[in-house]
């Protein structure tokens, strides 16, 4: 089926309101916020919708929809200016779904541990493979934070280890932890739908008997573990820094990403008090920030 969208510009103010507007008033079939400025936005709080300060709003439409009464419809508003800027664009019939799955490839970290799609052969049996799909999200080994925390991993002795994986997301963390040797892996995450992202995906790979996982009010009391990994972001790293140092074993080893690179040595300093910090990793901006508990 073929379709129109419709692209404009707004502002972190303005941008919900013309959502809402295009959604309700010209019968959108769907409105999405693009970062204008490409600059990342962050998990926001319970209830609270964060945008860029310069944001795109895309909006989409059937084909044969009349454009020129859409952009009346907006110039109406009152929301915009009179000379107000839109580009109108004719997307090509594609079969997206199939698109999307030709893209994603199969992802090696460190020298032995591959991410692989499992509509994609598997490039070497004889390595660690984690069969990860794209689905309910929270990480698929793409984002550079996802990738630094595998690495991080396949770097280390795991043999014979108890792991915790705080904000486990899809699980993919720690099935790798599994796969790369550790006895038990613990995933702990506040989303009930990463829960099940989780347990999911470790039936697939056949480790969901060495995988605990629990909502932060269900996890034992006096939980720790030789490592700790928790690729989540800047502000809960802090927030929930004393939390997290509590999970970690006298001479255990903690890394933690999500992190950009002006925020890092502020973040790594919530940690020294109780840990030896290693130098920053970093890649495309993002760092993780990896130490031994004294």
């Amino acid at each position: 089926m073929p379709w129109i969208q419709i692209k404009l510009n707004a502002t972190a103010q303005n941008a919900m309101q013309i959502g809402d507007m295009l959604s309700d008033k010209t019968d959108a079939l769907s409105v999405t916020f693009l970062d204008a400025k490409n600059t990342p936005v962050f998990e926001p709080l319970p209830g609270e919708t964060r945008l860029w300060g310069e944001t795109d709003i895309v909006a989409l439409y059937d084909a044969e929809v009349d454009t020129t009464w859409v952009i009346e419809q907006i110039k109406n508003s009152g929301l915009f200016a009179d000379n107000f800027a839109y580009k109108v664009e004719q997307l090509e019939d594609k079969d997206w779904e199939r698109e999307w799955m030709d893209n994603f490839h199969p992802m090696k970290f460190g020298e032995r541990l591959w991410i692989c799609p499992s509509w994609r052969d598997i490039p070497d049996p004889t390595a660690i493979n984690v069969m990860l799909d794209p689905g309910l999200a929270f990480g698929t080994g793409t984002h550079p934070t996802t990738s630094l925390c595998l690495e991080w991993l396949e770097s280390i002795d795991l043999e014979g280890k108890t792991v915790i994986d705080f904000g486990c997301g899809s699980g993919i963390l720690a099935i790798a932890a599994i796969k790369l040797g550790a006895n038990k892996v613990i995933g702990i995450d506040i989303d009930p739908q990463a829960i099940l992202a989780s347990k999911e995906n470790a039936k697939r790979n056949g480790v969901e008997d060495q995988l605990e996982l629990f909502l932060p009010e269900n996890q034992p009391e006096g939980l720790v573990a030789d490592v700790v990994v928790a690729n989540i972001l800047a502000a809960p790293l802090r927030e929930l820094s004393p939390v997290i140092k509590g999970l970690v074993k006298s001479k255990g080893l903690l890394a933690m990403s999500g992190v950009l690179d002006t925020q890092a040595e502020d973040v790594a300093n919530y940690y020294r008090d109780q840990l030896n910090i290693d130098p920053i990793a970093e890649i495309q901006e993002w760092c993780r920030i990896s130490g031994v508990k004294k």
